[in-house]
């Protein structure tokens, strides 16, 4: 089961050099900063294994969710048979979002080995890429970046160090749970 989730992160630059803490003193930035544009963060997170990768983009498209899939499916877990991807329903977030980049019998591939289980409207909070997100943020993007490359180097630092502790979500809400609050939406049988 892998969860996916996307952020959207603006890159920021000082205007000021930024002083550095002292005795007594912590660091001071100045208010004012330049706008340096966006970018987008894809983070996949498999939450029993403690593993989870990011992927930035310049933007959040249907091109870029069919790559982040056939990434997912080729290059992240080659032999896996069946993957369980947990995401919210954004509208770039379907099969025909492969068909348009990929052609149809490559997206038949790729969903050949793709199960989607998409949360309730309303009920992101479901998905534990959240959580991922959310430490990530916390972690790594609570001050200013002001560029693709310093954020990609950001990126791959902090995945490194969760994925060396092998840091697992600790989710208590149940699959049977789930079953009784949102019973329309988790199905008793489910197959690949």
């Amino acid at each position: 089961m892998v969860c996916f989730d996307e952020k959207s992160v603006q890159l920021l630059a000082h205007i000021a050099q930024m002083l550095l803490a002292k005795p007594g003193h912590a660091a001071r930035q100045d208010y004012e900063y330049e706008r340096k544009g966006t970018c987008n963060l894809f983070v996949l997170v498999e939450p029993k294994a403690g593993f989870r990768q990011v992927l930035l983009t310049n933007r959040r498209t249907k091109q870029d969710f069919a790559f982040a899939m056939r990434y997912l499916v080729d290059v992240l877990y080659p032999e896996a048979f069946c993957i369980d991807v947990v995401l919210d329903n954004l509208n770039t977030h379907h099969y025909h979002s492969l068909v348009e980049f990929f052609g149809k019998q490559e997206a038949d591939r790729i969903m050949s080995r793709l199960r989607f289980h998409f949360t309730p409207e309303h009920a992101s909070w479901l998905n534990m890429a959240e959580i991922e997100l959310s430490v990530l943020s916390k972690q790594c993007l609570a001050r200013r970046i002001p560029n693709s490359w310093a954020l990609t180097a950001e990126m791959i630092a902090w995945e490194e160090a969760r994925n060396d502790k092998k840091a697992k979500i600790r989710w208590n809400f149940t699959v049977e749970d789930a079953r009784k609050v949102f019973k329309e939406h988790y199905p008793t049988t489910l197959t690949c």
